[in-house]
C-alpha cells in the first residue's frame, strides 16, 4: 500500500487488529517456574479485566513503519462483555474505516480486504484495551504468580499466547502471541488504578511496524445508536 493511502485503509485495520509493531520494541517480563493450571481458573482471571459497564472510548493513534508515519483519532463503542465497534479516521478526518469485533472474530470490517490482510490475532486488539481473553477449548494452561507479577500461558501445539500483568503505578498488561513459534504481535498497555487503559503500544515484527495509542476519554455508555453494529454506508 502506498504511504498516502495508509490512513484510509490499512491504519484502521492495524489499529483494530493489532498488526502493529516494528521500530519500537517491547520487553515482556518472563518469570520462570510456570506450573500447570486449570483453564477455568484462567478464564476466571480473564473476566476480572472486563469492566462491569459498557464503555465509550476515544483515543489518538500514531503509526510508524520504515516508510514513514501517520496519525489520527479513533473511537471504540464497547458493549459488555466482548462486542466492540471500532471507528478510525486519519489526518484531518480523512480515511474513515470501521469494524465490529465480536469476541475473537470480526463480524464485519470495512474495508474488508485490508482488515483480513492485516489483523493477525484479535486478542491483541482486546489487550490494547487492557482486557485478557480466556483460553480456547483444548488449550494447555500454565501459570505463575507472585506479589508483583502474574503470568498465564495458553498453548495449542506450537501456538502460544502469553499474558503478563504487572502491578504498580502504572500497572501494565503485556500480551505476546506466537504461531508455530513465530511472533505475530506484542502489546504493552499501561493501566490506571482502576485497570483502564492509559496508553498502549502494538508491535508486529514481520512488517515491521509500530502503533502507539493514547486514550483521551473512557466513559460509561448507557446506550448506543441503533446503527452502531451495522456496517457504514459506502
Amino acid at each position: 500500500m502506498h504511504r498516502m493511502k495508509l490512513p484510509a485503509t490499512a491504519l484502521a485495520s492495524i489499529v483494530l487488529a493489532s498488526g502493529c509493531g516494528g521500530t519500537g520494541g517491547i520487553t515482556v517480563p518472563r518469570p520462570t517456574g510456570l506450573a500447570p493450571a486449570a483453564p477455568t481458573d484462567a478464564a476466571s482471571w480473564a473476566r476480572t479485566t472486563i469492566p462491569t459497564e459498557s464503555r465509550e472510548i476515544r483515543f489518538r493513534w500514531q503509526f510508524r513503519d520504515d516508510q514513514g508515519a501517520a496519525g489520527g483519532r479513533g473511537r471504540v463503542r464497547w458493549a459488555m462483555p466482548d462486542s466492540a465497534r471500532l471507528d478510525v479516521t486519519g489526518p484531518l478526518g480523512s480515511g474513515r474505516a470501521a469494524a465490529f469485533v465480536n469476541g475473537d472474530t470480526a463480524a464485519w470490517a470495512e474495508p474488508k480486504e485490508d482488515v483480513k490482510r492485516l489483523i493477525p490475532n484479535y486478542p491483541l486488539f482486546w489487550a490494547l484495551l487492557g482486557v485478557v481473553r480466556g483460553p480456547e477449548p483444548g488449550a494447555a494452561v500454565r501459570r505463575y504468580s507472585d506479589d508483583r507479577v502474574t503470568m498465564w500461558r495458553y498453548a495449542r501445539g506450537p501456538d502460544t499466547t502469553d499474558y503478563v500483568r504487572v502491578s504498580g503505578s502504572p500497572g501494565k498488561l503485556f500480551l505476546e502471541v506466537r504461531e508455530a513459534g513465530k511472533p505475530i504481535g506484542t502489546v504493552e498497555t499501561r493501566l490506571d488504578a482502576a485497570g483502564a487503559p492509559v496508553s498502549a503500544r502494538l508491535v508486529v515484527p514481520s512488517v515491521p511496524a509500530r502503533l502507539d495509542v493514547s486514550f483521551t476519554s473512557n466513559v460509561k455508555a448507557t446506550s448506543f445508536a441503533s446503527d452502531a453494529w451495522t456496517p457504514p454506508r459506502p
